[in-house]
């Protein structure tokens, strides 16, 4: 059986500095796992019980773009947008109105690409 979402990865020409620039903004530790033959590094984060991972990008198996776009809830969408642009990301995408909630309220969508061009999704109202 399915449970949770554990990991996001993904495909990073520098997963180090790109963990560590999410980690600023996420408020979260960098972890790094060095491989002894060849000194590629994997990068992650454990933000809210999901690892949120940085592998090195091999642009034959493992291109840039080549694994799904992770989205974080948020509770303003236009305010993480913003501190996220204020902390080096640019616009993708939206924001965008997806669905309305129970209670009336509209849920939104945005992407925004980090300063090494990896996409970012918010999902939140």
């Amino acid at each position: 059986m399915f449970h949770g979402i554990r990991a996001i990865m993904i495909f990073a020409e520098d997963p180090e500095k790109s963990a560590r620039f999410w980690g600023g903004v996420l408020d979260a530790e960098v972890h790094l796992d060095v491989n002894d033959k060849n000194g590629a590094v994997y990068a992650w984060l454990d933000v809210a019980d999901i690892e949120f991972g940085f592998h090195p990008l091999d642009e034959k198996n493992n291109r840039r773009g080549g694994s799904p776009v992770p989205y974080w809830t948020v509770d303003d969408v236009a305010a993480v947008r913003q501190r996220l642009i204020d902390a080096g990301c640019t616009h993708h995408r939206g924001p965008l109105n997806v669905a309305d909630d129970a209670s009336g309220r509209t849920r939104r969508i945005a992407q925004l690409a980090d300063p090494f061009g990896n996409v970012i999704g918010i999902d939140g109202f």
